[in-house]
């Protein structure tokens, strides 16, 4: 159940229920071959079949992330960190006023860490305000599964080549990663990563990415139930 399709009605009575709220953060970024959204569609496809089971209300996402580093791939859109900090604030503080206290955050973007520290001041200032962070492809149960198989995980990967976010035909085979030194700027990644895949395999089997998107719901609905 999306904002998107309630009115403000039907949020005050969903209020009058629960108050839990799971927030998406992404990031509009080269992902290879796979969509710029990948980071958005993957955390929101969970929030959805999260939601579909437990009725919590899921936010738009925030579609715009931290990413510097891709900005010389076309269609990357950044924002700068001190931005993002102060929009998740933002949102915090709106949707907490309103009455939701219970709040999950879906991360999709590994350069949207920094909105970590702001989350635990606000939950240190706000009186009943609990918040859960849950990165997809950090959590221990996504890497039981590919160390199930032996797949590597990498950015723009089989790891992220689910259904959902393939907008082209995806290489067969794989890719053997760059290596390099030092903190490169946008230039230099695109340099060093050409097609933007950080290597390993660009795709694997479909029942191997099915049991991937089933280990991180699971962690989904456990962290809703805050503990």
């Amino acid at each position: 159940m999306r904002l998107e399709d309630l009115n403000w009605m039907d949020v005050e009575s969903y209020l009058q229920q629960d108050d839990r709220l799971m927030l998406i953060l992404g990031a509009c970024e080269q992902h290879g071959y796979l969509s710029l959204l990948t980071d958005v569609r993957i955390p929101l496809a969970l929030a959805d079949a999260a939601s579909e089971r437990t009725g919590v209300l899921v936010a738009p996402p925030l579609n715009f992330g931290v990413s510097p580093y891709f900005l010389a791939y076309p269609g990357t859109i950044s924002l700068r960190s001190s931005t993002l900090i102060q929009v998740v604030e933002d949102l915090v503080r709106s949707v907490y006023r309103q009455g939701f206290k219970r709040l999950l955050v879906l991360n999709g973007h590994g350069g949207n860490d920094g909105a970590r520290n702001v989350l635990v001041e606000l939950a240190n200032e706000l009186p009943q305000l609990k918040v859960g962070w849950y990165a997809w492809w950090q959590s221990h149960s996504v890497a039981a599964v590919a160390e199930k198989y032996e797949l590597k995980p990498a950015h723009a990967n089989w790891l992220e080549a689910f259904s959902f976010v393939q907008v082209a035909e995806l290489p067969r085979g794989s890719k053997t990663p760059p290596s390099y030194q030092g903190l490169p700027n946008a230039e230099q990644m695109r340099q060093f990563y050409g097609d933007g895949s950080f290597g390993g395999l660009y795709s694997t089997r479909p029942e191997i990415m099915q049991e991937l998107f089933d280990a991180a719901l699971t962690d989904v609905l456990h962290l809703l139930q805050f503990d």
